[in-house]
């Protein structure tokens, strides 16, 4: 009768096993981003950033027995090209997406994501967006099957302003941005919340430029001393912002650059020196936090491809999209959407909360300086410059709230 037992125990046991075994799946993700033309070492720095992230994921068991991978698909930095690579990874039975380098590519995405899922119920995507930051994506082009884990530019720009506004020698802002979406979305923003907040600030210009096609900024740099401007305003990004920084230091422009990516691949190196203490930057994470918080990241990073890790949103949404695969005890897309609406998580900058209602990440921001390293509030640099992001301020994600007009429809 005992050996009995212990037979039926066993084969139970085995049971269990092949059906967990059975149950587990590997969950690809597709990057769909530039990894090739001007802005290919951004794109190059956040696959690798994403599938450093999933490599602990699956190590350490977020999603349970389930892998998480994350291959690359290069859209050329094109919304065309985007869509093709698109149909392409459907057709490869990809049932995640994920994109971040340009809202205009954000959009033809959200809207081609949209179509596919009304016309092909069971087959359904969801888009995880980890850096089209356009506010449209989660205000009236709100969409369940898009989650945005970035804080959008208006989130940001009404963090900055608040760090802004009580600096009695900001006098004259200059605003420069690449014209698509979000470059003008920051222009807009940067006007209104200046107006409500300062209005003795004099706006001395306002510049949009091509996206990706400026080889020379020195034009624009010239027009930025001109108008007498103490402080600069940029949304750019990747090659466009190190090129502009790059124009500034050469034509030695003495203002002030208040930036949403000078921490993106490039833009240190072109930094140097010459950016310390006048460079900003306004994000969700830095490395130089207040407990260093992410540093086994950043140093796994270093080792394995010799490249600065600064993409947090990379962890939060691996995290969030394991922690909720675990929650619903599946990996299949619209189950997990669903779970993923009001989900809390802790991340690298902290608490963050995926709000239901527009699908936008609340988190905590931070705002930073270029200071030289000091090994002490300054521990780690950038692209061996020596200089790193010191944080001037840990903003809480209430101050940045927004309102927003999304009217979701969800499925069922």
């Amino acid at each position: 009768m005992e050996t009995m037992t212990y037979r039926t125990l066993a084969v139970a046991v085995s049971l269990t096993l092949l059906s967990t075994a059975a149950l587990a799946e590997t969950v690809k993700i597709a990057f769909i981003d530039p990894l090739s033309g001007p802005f290919a070492p951004v794109g190059q720095n956040q696959l690798k950033s994403f599938q450093l992230i999933a490599d602990m994921a699956t190590k350490g068991k977020w999603a349970g027995e389930n892998k998480i991978e994350v291959t690359g698909f290069d859209n050329k930095g094109s919304p065309q090209e985007s869509l093709t690579q698109l149909k392409a990874v459907i057709d490869q039975g990809y049932r995640y997406i994920t994109q971040g380098n340009g809202s205009g590519v954000g959009l033809a995405l959200l809207d081609a994501v949209n179509k596919h899922n009304e016309r092909n119920p069971g087959k359904e995507i969801v888009y995880l967006n980890y850096a089209a930051i356009d506010p449209d994506m989660t205000n009236s082009k709100c969409s369940f099957w898009h989650f945005r884990f970035d804080a959008n530019s208006d989130m940001k720009m009404e963090a900055l302003t608040s760090y802004m506004a009580p600096d009695k020698n900001i006098k004259s802002v200059y605003i420069i941005g690449q014209n698509y979406a979000f470059g003008q979305a920051v222009s807009r923003a940067a006007k209104e919340y200046l107006a409500r907040k300062r209005p003795d600030i004099k706006i001395a210009g306002d510049d949009l430029h091509p996206i990706g096609q400026v080889k020379d900024f020195s034009p624009y740099i010239a027009k930025i001393k001109a108008s007498g401007a103490d402080s600069v305003i940029t949304g750019n990004w990747g090659a466009d912002l190190a090129l502009l920084v790059r124009a500034a230091k050469d034509a030695d422009l003495k203002a002030n650059f208040y930036t949403y990516y000078g921490i993106t691949t490039g833009v240190p190196t072109a930094m140097g020196a010459a950016g310390a203490e006048r460079t900003k930057i306004i994000g969700n994470w830095m490395i130089n936090n207040e407990t260093f918080n992410g540093k086994e990241v950043v140093e796994a990073f270093k080792a394995k491809y010799n490249d600065d890790y600064y993409a947090a949103q990379t962890h939060v949404i691996i995290t969030m999209l394991a922690q909720a695969i675990k929650a619903s005890r599946t990996a299949d897309p619209v189950k997990v959407a669903f779970a993923l609406e009001g989900m809390k998580a802790q991340s690298l900058n902290g608490g963050v909360m995926m709000q239901k209602q527009d699908h936008q990440l609340q988190q905590p921001l931070y705002i930073g300086t270029w200071t030289k390293v000091n090994g002490k509030d300054v521990k780690y640099d950038q692209e061996n410059t020596g200089y790193g992001w010191k944080m001037d301020k840990k903003i809480d994600a209430y101050v940045a709230g927004q309102p927003t007009s999304c009217q979701m429809k969800r499925p069922g």
